[in-house]
């Protein structure tokens, strides 16, 4: 059995590495990705946060008429590479 301190080095970890993968998201999408539960996410990116590992900061976004609440975050310093195929404005 793991202790919640263990737990939460290893989604701390699952996060980062998901922040790597997909770039700036939004803690709904990490916890749904990661099957992590949403209060243990938030936890994670506030003391991540903290640390200085990523950038965070609450958003509404509106889907409809249908207010959405969250946290964005993406980590510190980090471009993602970009994705294969056409460029917008690139030439052809």
């Amino acid at each position: 059995m793991t202790t919640p301190t263990e737990d939460h080095k290893t989604h701390a970890k699952a996060i980062l590495q998901h922040l790597k993968t997909y770039g700036q998201r939004m803690d709904s999408e990490i916890a749904s990705t990661t099957h992590i539960s949403i209060a243990a996410v938030r936890t994670c990116i506030a003391e991540l946060a903290t640390q200085g590992e990523i950038s965070s900061c609450s958003v509404i976004r509106f889907d409809g008429n249908r207010e959405i609440k969250g946290t964005l975050c993406r980590i510190v310093g980090f471009i993602p590479p970009s994705s294969p195929g056409r460029k917008v404005g690139a030439s052809t």
